[in-house]
């Protein structure tokens, strides 16, 4: 019970004032295919407690991630740094926005502990944008990098990274610290940014990701987008098109899901036979890898997908 009571704590905070002045938006039924079980297993319990006495926040409970109760009962839970509060306002995002606290300096090791005590073999670390830091956090996410590798040598490490838009070099450092996945998503295609992603720029983003195979091409690239925003399917098409002309390894693509009324409303939901469709498409444009279903999500089944990933490049090299 008081798990439970510390999560609905959490969760009467006051998460978006700045998008108190939208326009309600009803939230419509989720469809059958849209269902998971309810957290609350010991094993999901004990993830929570560790999370808890590290004092680390999770992208799994900021973010309202439908995948929550399986993925911390196999004690996989994706780290969320520098803070639960984000310098920008997405309209599909449900991580709280604000001006943030300082960094915590002793983030990397708390990070890193947790990492070893959850006995985690891959781990997927990601962050809110902190546009107030001159480097966006570059050097953050470098230092947990090394700090994991320190701890756990046997983990491999998976970083989910804001744009760093305007912020030169920040990337070379984060790529410098050799991450084995190199993640950033586009999140929409370019014609819904003014009002799903509207602090961002989409060629930034695709340049982002295609720069960190200059930088080190042994790094595996990776970039995901959610459907029903409005999107047609051309858009999206075009927009493999464009990300695997940056060389990205693997494509996520899952079902938008509006998590209050404030937030942008779910235009459709997509069924399953399209997601289907979209990885046979992905697939034929040269990915790697695909995971495209109404529940993927960025770090979900991560660590079994970046097994997938070393065998399906391996694979080519030897076919080449």
């Amino acid at each position: 019970m008081a798990v439970v009571l510390d999560l609905l704590a959490r969760d009467q905070r006051p998460r978006h004032p700045e998008k108190a002045k939208r326009p309600d938006s009803p939230i419509q039924r989720k469809p059958d295919w849209i269902r998971v079980k309810a957290p609350g297993s010991p094993k999901w319990a004990e993830t929570n407690r560790i999370v808890r006495d590290n004092k680390l926040v999770t992208v799994c409970e900021e973010a309202g991630c439908p995948n929550i109760g399986e993925c911390w009962e196999k004690k996989h839970a994706t780290f969320m740094i520098m803070g639960d509060t984000c310098t920008r306002a997405c309209a599909f995002c449900n991580v709280r926005t604000g001006l943030p606290e300082a960094l915590d300096p002793e983030e990397p090791a708390k990070v890193a502990d947790a990492v070893a005590k959850l006995g985690l073999t891959h781990v997927v670390i990601t962050s809110v944008d902190r546009d107030d830091l001159p480097d966006g956090g570059a050097a953050h996410f470098a230092e947990i990098i090394r700090r994991i590798r320190e701890a756990s040598p046997g983990t491999t490490v998976e970083i989910l990274t804001p744009d760093f838009l305007r912020k030169a070099g920040a990337l070379e450092v984060v790529v410098a610290a050799k991450p084995d996945v190199f993640n950033h998503n586009l999140e929409t295609v370019p014609s819904r940014y003014l009002t799903v992603r509207p602090g961002a720029r989409y060629f930034h983003s695709v340049r982002l990701l295609q720069r960190v195979k200059e930088l080190d091409p042994d790094i595996f690239t990776k970039s995901g987008i959610m459907v029903g925003l409005g999107e047609e399917r051309n858009e999206v098409l075009q927009l493999m098109d464009d990300l695997r002309s940056a060389d990205v390894d693997f494509l996520t693509i899952g079902q938008y899901l509006q998590p209050t009324r404030k937030h942008h409303p779910v235009i459709r939901f997509v069924p399953p036979d399209e997601f289907k469709a979209y990885e046979t498409s992905a697939y034929a444009k040269g990915f790697h890898l695909v995971s495209a279903t109404p529940l993927t999500r960025s770090s979900h089944h991560a660590g079994e997908d970046f097994a997938r990933l070393r065998e399906a490049r391996r694979r080519a090299a030897a076919t080449a």
